[in-house]
């Protein structure tokens, strides 16, 4: 199957909600640069989990897609706080689909990697059973699950090891800001090397998701960079294309202390994305977009 020919009109709505967050924000900007309307709407304007906030405030927009990057993400705080993981990852998924349900308008909804178990050597296609280890990926699997029972016209995307130019501010900056930092403080630095994923860069999810939404072959769907690593080698090339040297040694996952059991590994296929003819680049490649993205990057300075 391949792409779609119709063109989103210049005045076509696309509500994004969760616009000041990492993937938020690039999607608004790609959406900017072709020329398609976005309406911003953070967690200010709209708190997913009050249904007459959203009722009220879609019903106001009158959006053509809603995408909703809202999600509760701190995995260890979902293990403290369920009832709030679930009342923003499944209740509030909910809320979106019956109100986009109401206006016909296609709703787009972000998974993850995590709704997968421990163990596995091959990518993940859509079909494989899902067995989530900790709350986090359990409240995402209900969320997917809503969306499906609730609303035909849906894109669900999992993704995976997300990092943007935004920062993830419900986390304190990403994974690659943290490593530079480290590096500059001159820290000992020791990244596990028995989790196997694929690092993405939202600048290409959001290049791929508004490719996505052009269509209407609505479902499930993998996102994600191509290719995989460990933490590890993902630390390891972040310091390599930012020319610095720490002190970077691999570990185990015993070896860190956590009450959360988390996937081993989460490489997700592409295979049906492919068959409608978007293609994603390679993690290495993101990452190289993302260094020069940063204002005032340079190798002696990734400040």
């Amino acid at each position: 199957m391949q792409l779609s020919t119709r063109n989103f009109e210049k005045n076509r709505k696309i509500a994004i909600i969760g616009a000041n967050g990492q993937l938020g924000s690039d999607l608004c900007r790609v959406l900017a640069e072709q020329e398609i309307a976005a309406v911003p709407l953070t967690r200010n304007d709209v708190d997913v989990a009050n249904v007459e906030q959203v009722n009220d405030v879609l019903g106001s927009i009158q959006p053509d897609v809603v995408v909703n990057t809202a999600a509760f993400h701190k995995v260890e705080q979902c293990e403290e706080e369920p009832a709030a993981a679930f009342a923003v990852n499944a209740i509030g998924v909910r809320n979106l689909a019956l109100s986009c349900s109401r206006t016909n308008a296609v709703l787009v909804h972000f998974s993850t990697d995590y709704v997968f178990g421990a163990g596995g050597s091959a990518p993940r296609v859509e079909e494989d059973t899902p067995h989530p280890l900790n709350v986090y990926g359990v409240s995402k699997l209900a969320g997917e699950a809503i969306v499906a029972s609730t609303w035909q016209r849906n894109f669900v995307i999992r993704t995976c090891g997300l990092y943007g130019t935004a920062g993830s501010k419900g986390k304190g900056g990403n994974f690659v800001e943290t490593m530079l930092k480290k590096a500059l403080h001159h820290e000992s630095i020791r990244v596990v090397n028995d989790q196997i994923l694929t690092p993405t860069f939202t600048g290409d999810l959001a290049t791929a998701v508004v490719q996505l939404i052009r269509t209407e072959a609505y479902g499930l769907y993998h996102i994600s960079a191509e290719g995989q690593c460990s933490w590890f080698e993902f630390a390891r090339e972040i310091f390599r294309q930012a020319n610095l040297n720490p002190d970077l040694k691999p570990v185990s996952t015993r070896e860190f202390a956590s009450s959360v059991r988390r996937p081993t590994y989460s490489v997700l296929s592409k295979d049906k994305l492919k068959g409608i003819g978007i293609i994603m680049p390679t993690w290495e490649s993101g990452l190289s977009r993302y260094l020069n993205s940063r204002s005032g990057f340079s190798a002696s300075n990734p400040h």
